[in-house]
């Protein structure tokens, strides 16, 4: 038995049928396949119905019959603009912040919330009024630690059942009004003035001080250099009263009576006529005498 094939030719109608369900059969598998991030998830929706998340990595849905909502696991932040807050003792305050948040549950953020951010800025701006309206203006400026804690764990409250975490919030810009702003200005001049004087006086009293010290330093030295010249001065004489007591002990009674000699025969050169002797004379004699008398018996001996 002999088979026989036969080849008949494509009319332009066939290819043309051809190539357009090749091209559906691409766009379906185009729609079909997703690409997710590691940073997203995708949410998946079957004919209205939650079926659940999927990703990261690629993944394949049913085109036409299946939805999919992208959600974004990184922290973000929302900008609140200036909110107008009336303070404790009615002073109109505009106020800005910054909300950072972050997605936990995907599917409780798609599902639990229409839009999370204006439901959020809502929220903030809400309790941030309430907040401040239990303040004192001043106390507003100095509070913004306190402000952010309670908006942050009040969002966080109300956001937790909605599957995303308030994981800060930030005060950037407090205005008070125009008036209590120029008082400001004014107060902060005459502070810097204040602290000027009180530093200039401050540097006074300092210097003051260094120079009764230095004045009060020189006059001990001073009066210690004194003292060790009065004691070196004082030892000195006592040297030299030693050394003259040392020089007296040893000259005998002849060397005394030479130097009586030796004074009246001063006495005698000089030209006066009247001579004022002290009593003391007479004990100039007997050394004398008693020199002559032993002069003389050595005479007559020899």
């Amino acid at each position: 038995m002999m088979w026989t094939l036969t080849y008949q030719a494509l009319t332009p109608e066939s290819l043309a049928l051809a190539f357009f369900m090749a091209l559906i059969i691409l766009i379906l598998i185009a729609m079909g396949v997703k690409r997710v991030n590691e940073y997203e998830r995708l949410v998946v929706f079957r004919l209205g119905r939650c079926i659940g998340v999927k990703g990261p990595g690629i993944v394949f849905i049913v085109p036409f019959i299946d939805t999919v909502q992208r959600v974004d696991l990184r922290e973000n932040f929302i900008t609140v603009p200036h909110q107008t807050c009336i303070s404790k003792d009615n002073a109109p305050i505009d106020i800005d912040f910054l909300i950072y948040y972050k997605v936990m549950d995907p599917m409780k953020s798609v599902l639990q919330v229409r839009n999370f951010e204006g439901a959020c800025v809502g929220i903030a701006t809400t309790t941030l009024r309430a907040v401040v309206g239990d303040i004192m203006l001043d106390e507003v400026l100095a509070k913004r630690d306190y402000i952010n804690s309670v908006l942050r764990t009040k969002l966080d409250e109300v956001t937790e059942r909605w599957g995303v975490k308030v994981t800060s919030v930030e005060i950037r810009e407090i205005k008070p009004p125009k008036e209590v702003q120029e008082a400001m200005i004014k107060q902060m001049a005459a502070e810097r003035t204040r602290r000027a004087m009180v530093t200039e006086a401050e540097g006074k009293r300092e210097a003051a001080i260094k120079i009764a010290e230095g004045e009060k330093q020189a006059a001990i030295l001073r009066a210690e250099g004194e003292r060790q010249a009065a004691i070196l001065k004082a030892e000195g004489y006592s040297k030299a009263l030693e050394i003259l007591y040392k020089v007296a002990k040893g000259v005998d009674s002849k060397t005394m009576t030479l130097q009586y000699l030796e004074a009246l025969k001063a006495i005698g050169s000089s030209p006066s006529t009247k001579y004022v002797l002290p009593l003391e004379f007479t004990s100039l004699i007997s050394p004398i005498r008693e020199l002559l008398e032993r002069a003389g018996r050595k005479g007559e001996g020899t």
